[in-house]
Order: structure tokens, then C-alpha cells, then sequence
């Protein structure tokens, strides 16, 4: 079979917040504008900046990471997702050569994976040719990363730009981009990081990053570079049809939005039809046979989610009932009791985890971690590791002594080895801070569908 001609790029930066999700929005929404077929992508586990992605494209982005998946199996979810489009772009994370304990899943290691260009956004502000000597680093740093060249970031005067511009050339590093200073060119923000799109309407914001991107980046060039990129070898892989053998009702609204597309198609693939509903707006629960309740910012929505109590209260009651339920993070404080807002404002949730998660000033905790389950679960039996990422600000306070909670996981950092204790299980509720994708732990999406498949079993025999 033929390899795959993919014509794509990568846009890394020198460090986190030197302006990549705003280039590459303003990139996507130019190309898009031209009438391209543009599919995007992310490296890392980030579940933010693909949500801005999608609306400047109009597709679904996906996320590149070599933590949560195989490589192999992200490199089939690569050339399965972008082939056929007339162009690929994909964001890295935060410095090129940043990522997880040596290297794991950084933006420089997907690129070599993909065998992609990079264009470095370097950010020059109170920079002159230092942003220059910047650019050659990055340049020399790794000579199997294919350094394409760089945008230049936040300029002050015409002085300035001429001045970086002129050393980039000297070093003979093309300069396909210099971005002025612009307070218009700014995306919302907040203790994670970016607001997730579903907050609010950014169509006015997306007009003026296209605009502004188009005339102050050189996106021919971008396409002409992207096209120069070799051959991708076509991953084959064999997928069979399945009927869907269960009805799994998973939380997508304002408040639950952080999940990857591929993980729900693991799913569907394992016999599970996915069934979206909204705990913040629904009074009820679809008929399904098991739910799962993703990340999000429900410390943001607090009231709406106590006010809307019929909900909370079929939850509740689905899950003595036995159905499976799986929360990750946000889902896991909606879960708990209650949870305490910034200000130290108590606030009724679920209340199936016996804990109060409470909001803190700092982070609590960020990066890529290993799950040890410590009992049977409906994601996994005792011993089995998973593989998945953790970045929250609350903090979750138990109800019970700490020697009786039914701790889900005994945790690992991979940055650091720190070991400890988290999450909540019980026979059919697993809860954690964890993030987890089901394309990279399909044994546990078999698992769970298997779980949701014996309640329904079980639930209809009661019934009749």
C-alpha cells in the first residue's frame, strides 16, 4: 500500500505562554478561510487548546501523546485522522524539548515520530538578538529535529523587528513570521490556563486573530513548507464493526468537556453506544447502562450544578443501584459531597464520594503519573497499572479516617517518583483525579463496557 502524502508542520516555542495556541488559531482560521481542508492537532495531554482549534478549522483536533498512547497507536491515530487534508498543523507543548521525565511525549520527539518541519515561535519580548541566539540553540540543540525556521513573537517597534530579523538571516534561519505587539491578541484565560470554548463566544476574537495572522505571517510559505514534508509510512490497521451492546451516557456540556476524541471511539468500538447528556441542564438521565462523567471546571458552575437537583439526585441513585460510573477529575468533584468554591463557600453535589473536594490558591498538582489499582475495579483489577495525567487546583478532604477510604490508586509521578494514595472505588464507582485515554488502555474500555453490559443483564432480570 502506498505511503501517505500528509502535508504538515509542527509550531513548537521556546517556552509555555510564548503565544503558540493563539498563532495556531489565527493559522487554522486563515486556512480554513481560504477554503483548505485543515486538520489540527496537539501535543501533550491538553484538553483546552484543541477546543479553539476546532472552532477556527471546523474539525474535531486531536491529541499526540506518547504517555497516554503507544507510539504506535498515535501514529495510527495520525495517519488515520489527517490523511486527505490539504494541510496539518500541529501545536506543541510548552518548549520544544519540554515534556514528561526525559523527553517522554515532548513537542521535538512527536515531530521526529511524524517526521514533520517545526516552525519556533521564539518570543522576543525584551529580547533583541538574543532572540537570534535563542533560535540557533534550538536550532543545534537536537540536529534529527528538522528546524524549519521561525515566527517571531510580540515586537515591539519596526526597530526591533528589523534587528531580529536581520541576525535570524545572518544565521541563515527563514523568518516566516513577525507578530507585533497587540493587546487584541489574547485569549482568555484563568487558573488553568485557557477558558475552554464552550464559555463563550470567541467568533469576533477568531475574525481578528485570521486577520491579523494573515497579514503578519507568511502562511504560503507555511503551506509550501508544509507540502515539503517526506512521506508518512501508512499504519495498517484492521477495524471491525461492532454492534453496540450497551448504552453508555457521558456528561458533555459547559461543565464536562475534556475529553479526546479517539477515547470515546475506543469505546464505541468495544460495543458502546455513547449517549450524551448534560448534569447541568438535563432534569434527568438518558436510559443507558453506564456513565461516565469527564473533567472540566464545575467548581465554575457550582450553583447551576446544585440547583439542578434532579439530576444530582438520579445520579445518586443510579449509582446505588449499582450502574457503573466512571468521573474523572471534575467528575470526581461533582461526585463528592459538596465542593468548596475559592472563596470557602460550601456547595451540595452528587454525593456518592464520601469527600469534599475544596478549591485551593495554588496548584495542586500537574504531570504525568502511573495508576496502580489497589482492589478490583470497573476499569481494571488490583495490579494493573494505567497510564494517564493529573493537573487540578482542588483538593479532596475525606469524610472517613484516612486508614478506612477506599482509596481507587496508589499513585506514581514519573517526574519525580513521589509516591501517595487517590481516588474513590467502590464495587461500581471509580472516581480520581486521573485522565486517562481509553485508545491507550483498551483493556480498560473493554472492562468497563463489560461492566455496563452486566448491569444491564442484571437490571433487566430485576425488572421482569
Amino acid at each position: 500500500m502506498a505511503d501517505l502524502q500528509i502535508p504538515r508542520l509542527v509550531i513548537a516555542a521556546n517556552h509555555s505562554g510564548a503565544g503558540k495556541t493563539t498563532i495556531v488559531t489565527g493559522l487554522l482560521a486563515a486556512l480554513a478561510g481560504r477554503g483548505l481542508k485543515v486538520q489540527s492537532y496537539k501535543v501533550g495531554p491538553d484538553y483546552i487548546d484543541p477546543g479553539y482549534h476546532q472552532l477556527a478549522s471546523g474539525k474535531p483536533a486531536h491529541n499526540l501523546d506518547t504517555w497516554l498512547l503507544p507510539a504506535e497507536e498515535m501514529v495510527s491515530i495520525f495517519s488515520e485522522t489527517a490523511a486527505g487534508n490539504d494541510i496539518v498543523i500541529i501545536e506543541g507543548v510548552m518548549g520544544l524539548h519540554d515534556g514528561g521525565r526525559s523527553g517522554i511525549s515532548s513537542t521535538a520527539a512527536i515531530a521526529k515520530l511524524l517526521n514533520a518541519p517545526v516552525v519556533l515561535v521564539v518570543d522576543a519580548r525584551s529580547m533583541g538578538e538574543s532572540a537570534a541566539a535563542t533560535a540557533l540553540g534550538y536550532k543545534l540543540y537536537d540536529p534529527e529535529v528538522n528546524f524549519a525556521g521561525v515566527i517571531i513573537n510580540r515586537i515591539g517597534s519596526e526597530s526591533h523587528q528589523t534587528m531580529i530579523s536581520e541576525a535570524l538571516d545572518r544565521l541563515k534561519i527563514p523568518v516566516l513570521g513577525s507578530i507585533k505587539r497587540n493587546a487584541d491578541l489574547t485569549m482568555p484565560e484563568r487558573h488553568l490556563g485557557l477558558t475552554p470554548v464552550t464559555e463563550h463566544d470567541i467568533g469576533q476574537t477568531l475574525q481578528t486573530l485570521s486577520a491579523q495572522i494573515s497579514k503578519q505571517v507568511a502562511v504560503d510559505q507555511i503551506l509550501e513548507l508544509a507540502k515539503q514534508a517526506p512521506p508518512l509510512q501508512r499504519v495498517n490497521k484492521q477495524k471491525k464493526t461492532v454492534a453496540s451492546v450497551v448504552r453508555i451516557g457521558v456528561a458533555q456540556d459547559d461543565v464536562f468537556s475534556f475529553y479526546y476524541p479517539q477515547s470515546q471511539d475506543a469505546l464505541a468500538a468495544q460495543g458502546a453506544e455513547i449517549v450524551p447528556f448534560s448534569p447541568l441542564r438535563d432534569a434527568s438521565l438518558p436510559d443507558v447502562d453506564g456513565l461516565i462523567l469527564g473533567g472540566g471546571f464545575p467548581e465554575m458552575f457550582v450553583d447551576q450544578l446544585t440547583a439542578n437537583q434532579s439530576m444530582r439526585q438520579a445520579i445518586y441513585q443510579a449509582g446505588r443501584q449499582g450502574m457503573p460510573i466512571y468521573a474523572e477529575c471534575g467528575g470526581l468533584m461533582y461526585l463528592s459531597h459538596s465542593i468548596n468554591d475559592f472563596a470557602g463557600r460550601s456547595h451540595a453535589m452528587v454525593g456518592l464520594v464520601p469527600a469534599t473536594c475544596a478549591m485551593q490558591n495554588k496548584l495542586e498538582t500537574v504531570g504525568y503519573v502511573e495508576a496502580t489499582a489497589l482492589c478490583d475495579n470497573v476499569l481494571c483489577q488490583a495490579g494493573d497499572v494505567i497510564r494517564g495525567h493529573e493537573f487540578h487546583f482542588s483538593r479532596m478532604l475525606l469524610d472517613h479516617e484516612v486508614g478506612d477510604f477506599p482509596w481507587a490508586f496508589q499513585f506514581k509521578k514519573i517526574r519525580t517518583g513521589a509516591a501517595y494514595p487517590g481516588g474513590f472505588m467502590t464495587d461500581n464507582i471509580l472516581a480520581s483525579y486521573l485522565h486517562l485515554h481509553f485508545a491507550g488502555n483498551q483493556q480498560a474500555a473493554r472492562r468497563f463496557v463489560e461492566k455496563c453490559k452486566q448491569f444491564k443483564e442484571d437490571h433487566s432480570k430485576k425488572n421482569r
